[in-house]
């Protein structure tokens, strides 16, 4: 009767065929950092394997893929913190993205059992990591000369502060600041995330990197998946655990927030912020009981929600409750709790049942 995240795995390879389809001509790194927005890092990988590499964040999720059997090429999107993890991406063969002068010099320490593939991150406005268009020569030829701890050619990254918001000019400008960079060193360069690769055809190069396209939300302020073609690979959901009779004015849960507006039914669902279901999510915001639109009231409480049974006043006991996926578009539940998808997702506890279908 509680909580379950059913996983689509259909879902998962029809969104990765979409960011192919979009950019044709473009190799993708499947990004599965923070445990695949939520999804599970090892699933992920599995069922994404006809992408050409894998984007984490940290050195010790790549770990984890080698040792689950990855060959992928990986590619750490924080790079190495220390020479402990700059050794840890040695021996496993993990691509490190160099962010900032001190990881150049964290190269020059010896003991590397093999040298590395980097990545140059530029910074073009998005002001978090990266170096400044003006500097990276430097360190690109620093990079370029230093055949002790690097290997191969040396590859160019940037991130899209703004990519969200399509009528923003954010992204023409990092474009121009980073295009030219890879024209000049002659290297292959990575600027497209999500929203690049849907929205700005410009940004497609000569590597992708789709984040939450892939588990089937939208990268854009307005508008849901479905109008990009993506479709959603968690559907969380839950069981009807109670059905109650209030007369005009009961209240409803917690500090009494709700207040019936007449004598109605009012359900109980076995999910609440303990599973991941955002706490501050509002009266009014739907869930779909037996596929029906009915309105959550009252506060989410750490174990159980409540619903107004009113338009449905046919439901049973075990009725089948889903709060986001299919025939509810994650997006529009992440506008109402004042959050973002990737936060949904991430925020699904370890007591949910995951299932794959």
């Amino acid at each position: 009767m509680g909580p379950r995240a059913l996983i689509d795995t259909s879902a998962f390879r029809s969104n990765l065929q979409r960011a192919r389809k979009a950019a044709p001509g473009s190799r993708v790194i499947a990004v599965i950092k923070a445990n695949a927005y939520g999804h599970g890092m090892l699933r992920a990988a599995r069922l994404l394997d006809q992408a050409d590499a894998f984007g984490v964040a940290r050195v010790g999720e790549g770990v984890e893929l080698r040792q689950s059997g990855v060959s992928h090429e990986i590619l750490v999107l924080e790079g190495a913190f220390d020479q402990e993890q700059l050794i840890a991406a040695s021996t496993h063969d993990l691509q490190l993205v160099i962010n900032s002068p001190w990881q150049l010099e964290l190269l020059n320490q010896p003991g590397l059992p093999r040298p590395v593939v980097c990545w140059l991150k530029v910074d073009t406005g998005m002001h978090r990591l990266g170096f400044a268009p003006q500097a990276v020569e430097a360190a690109y030829r620093q990079l370029q000369e230093n055949r002790v701890a690097v290997r191969g050619p040396v590859r160019l990254m940037t991130h899209l502060a703004n990519g969200d918001d399509l009528q923003d000019h954010t992204s023409s400008r990092q474009i121009a600041a980073f295009m030219p960079l890879v024209t000049r060193f002659g290297v292959e360069g990575s600027i497209a995330n999500s929203a690049g690769i849907l929205g700005w055809p410009s940004t497609r190069s000569d590597w992708n990197r789709p984040g939450i396209m892939l588990y089937g939300a939208s990268p854009f302020i307005a508008g849901d998946a479905g109008e990009y073609g993506l479709k959603p690979v968690m559907t969380l959901e839950s069981r009807l655990i109670a059905i109650n009779h209030y007369h005009k004015g009961a209240r409803i849960g917690y500090s009494g927030t709700w207040a019936c507006p007449e004598p109605m039914p009012v359900g109980v669902v076995a999910i609440g912020y303990g599973d991941g279901y955002p706490r501050h999510t509002p009266s009014g915001t739907p869930v779909l009981l037996n596929d029906h639109r009915v309105p959550l009231i009252g506060r989410v409480s750490m174990d159980m929600i409540t619903i107004d049974l009113r338009r449905q006043r046919q439901a049973r006991i075990g009725d089948r409750v889903t709060l986001w996926g299919r025939g509810l578009p994650a997006d529009e539940i992440a506008r109402a709790a004042g959050t973002i998808a990737y936060e949904l997702f991430c925020g699904v506890t370890s007591r949910v049942d995951f299932q794959e279908i």
